[in-house]
């Protein structure tokens, strides 16, 4: 019986190629590619026939294999034999593809980076740098321990990140819950109770009951009112203008725009700092890293960067840009005096992270009660109401 292979490969262009193929087994549909004079990359079956594909490709995990590849590189392998014994190790097709295509385009004499640049969608631009620097110095492995680093660091500052917002919005969640089932089911409720008592109600209950009885006629337009803004909400936050728009106001405000600075800066001396220490020279560090800075940053780097090439230098240039801080700045200093940039940028990331958590704790703790009492006044708030005529028809019986 036939399948459908999805095919990525290279032609003798180098050139990316997609395509589909029907082939009774993967083997099949390999030597179909090799046939057509295309080098493989990756293969991946899909259901035929319009069906849905039960699983989903597995994602690559790129810190594992560079783990696994730098176990092997400590214990002495060459390249070529511990990305070989990484394909014979995996067993699912799609990941052994990948390693499969690596490991043939090194046995065709190309180097490493060279095979990682050919799949930008799984290596990124800052991994191949760092690979592509010790391959001029002879310490793959050290280099990749670097990136691993690097990843592990930002991996836990967005996990920290995560983890301070996960309270908040549970809060959001369940009180804005308790607020739909007060406004869309109790208040309609009570304002039956009311209607035809001739109470002298204060001013915001009458508000309160009139909007309820509003609600209970007209509980289908209400909820298709709502699922409409709920959609609108949702269409707006997707569009790209909206989103631009959004993190320029976070970027000018005087609280969160700091924070934001900070954040990306944290980042870009990191990765500098990671390609300076594997041998890549200021100006194409710097290059390499431009793109993981936004568009408010970006501006002033590649401005330093031009300050560069004409042998200015580095401290002063990037404080002109406004791309340090005296912490920073010191440490830059004290980089070029000594020659240890790379060493002093992966500092400065470090106490950039350090003061990002602290900021993070402070905002958690100041948040979530705030969050709280505004959330707990508004519930209290339409109870009171609720039940103030009650209490204003106790006092007429006494």
């Amino acid at each position: 019986m036939s399948q459908r292979f999805e095919i990525s490969a290279l032609d003798a262009q180098r050139r990316l190629v997609r395509l589909s193929i029907d082939a009774t087994s993967m083997e099949d549909a390999r030597r179909g590619v090799e046939s057509r004079g295309l080098k493989l990359l990756s293969i991946e079956s899909k259901a035929q026939g319009g069906g849905f594909a039960l699983s989903r490709a597995p994602k690559f995990d790129l810190l594992l294999f560079c783990r696994e590849l730098t176990a092997l590189l400590v214990a002495g392998l060459p390249v070529t034999e511990a990305i070989e014994t990484l394909s014979e190790k995996e067993h699912r097709p799609a990941i052994k593809s990948i390693l499969d295509g690596v490991k043939n385009s090194l046995f065709q004499g190309q180097t490493l980076s060279q095979c990682m640049s050919a799949r930008p969608d799984i290596f990124p631009e800052l991994f191949v740098a760092t690979v592509r620097a010790s391959e001029h110095t002879g310490e793959l492995h050290k280099s990749i321990i670097r990136y691993i680093n690097y990843q592990e660091q930002v991996e836990t500052l967005r996990k920290r990140l995560v983890s301070a917002a996960i309270y908040p919005a549970i809060l959001l969640v369940v009180g804005g819950g308790v607020c739909l089932f007060l406004l869309g089911y109790l208040v309609p409720k009570f304002s039956r109770i009311y209607e035809g008592l001739n109470t002298d109600l204060p001013t915001l209950s009458k508000w309160l009951l009139a909007f309820g009885g509003w609600l209970d006629k007209n509980q289908t337009s209400a909820g298709i009112g709502v699922v409409m803004f709920i959609a609108a909400l949702v269409l707006v936050a997707k569009q790209p203008a909206v989103r631009a728009a959004v993190v320029a106001r976070a970027w000018r405000s005087p609280w969160l725009g700091e924070r934001l600075r900070i954040f990306q800066l944290a980042r870009f001396y990191r990765a500098a700092g990671m390609l300076l220490r594997g041998g890549i020279p200021l100006v194409t560090s710097f290059e390499r890293v431009a793109d993981l800075l936004s568009p408010a940053l970006r501006q002033p780097l590649l401005k330093v960067i031009a300050a560069l090439k004409q042998g200015q230098p580095l401290a002063d240039t990037m404080q002109r840009e406004g791309l340090t801080t005296p912490v920073a700045l010191r440490l830059l200093r004290v980089g070029e005096k000594s020659g240890q940039l790379g060493d002093m940028m992966e500092h400065v990331a470090t106490f950039y992270d350090d003061e990002l958590a602290r900021w993070v704790d402070v905002a958690t703790k100041l948040f979530e009660p705030i969050l709280m009492l505004f959330m707990g006044g508004f519930i209290g708030l339409v109870v009171l109401l609720m039940y103030l005529p009650i209490f204003d028809l106790a006092g007429g019986v006494k």
